[in-house]
């Protein structure tokens, strides 16, 4: 399976000071707690997903990784995951599909949340927050206010609100959310991908550089 952008993203976004235990809902190949396990050298981190092959690669990713003692991936959906603690910080990179404009209807909008909707999403991240948790996804832009109303129905709210289009000229296509459990002032900024064709922004260097082998 092929790194994806918005993997690239959560992993190198997702903020907070000193996590000790992160939990990633929906691991995939493992990108984004792998990422985690380098940002933060004194975290633990468990990984769940529900699909066999792409638990059986993360496993394999993170065995062969320099953070196979911190990482750990498990074959569960998140509605079935237990656990003995809770999470200073849970991740989630959720599926969903891209459409074209003309998909752009309830009826699709509702089809990409068949596996996990983001009622469940976020019903179940708070049940694994401890008292001072964050909360960080990476989501469909066309969905964030739906995201954000359904969160605050939950006392969740957004600390930082990044919206991401791939060049300048594009319409956004990802939102990153950072979600507390304290209404505050929240940090809304735009993040560009690509000047041009291959040809980076300086913000996305910035934030990503750590992670490349060519940057």
């Amino acid at each position: 399976m092929k790194v994806g952008t918005d993997g690239v993203l959560l992993g190198a976004w997702a903020a907070m000071e000193h996590p000790q235990n992160i939990l990633d809902i929906g691991s995939g190949t493992g990108l984004v707690s792998l990422m985690l396990a380098q940002r933060f050298p004194k975290a633990r981190i468990h990984g769940i997903e529900i699909e066999e092959n792409a638990f059986l690669e993360s496993q394999l990713n993170v065995e062969n990784s320099p953070f196979a003692q911190r990482c750990h991936v498990e074959w569960t959906s998140l509605q079935d995951f237990e656990s003995n603690q809770s999470f200073d910080l849970i991740v989630s990179n959720p599926p969903f599909f891209d459409w074209t404009h003309s998909d752009k209807t309830s009826r699709n909008l509702a089809r990409q949340q068949s596996d996990l909707t983001f009622e469940e999403l976020l019903f179940y991240s708070k049940k694994w927050m401890n008292e001072h948790a964050k909360l960080a996804y990476v989501i469909p832009y066309l969905t964030e206010s739906k995201m954000l109303t359904i969160a605050e129905s939950l006392d969740l709210y957004p600390e930082k609100i990044t919206r991401v289009k791939g060049h300048a000229q594009a319409d956004f296509k990802r939102s990153l959310l950072l979600l507390g459990q304290e209404k505050v002032a929240s940090q809304v900024d735009e993040l560009t991908i690509e000047l041009e064709r291959h040809v980076y922004s300086e913000a996305y260097i910035e934030l990503t550089k750590a992670f490349y082998l060519k940057m």
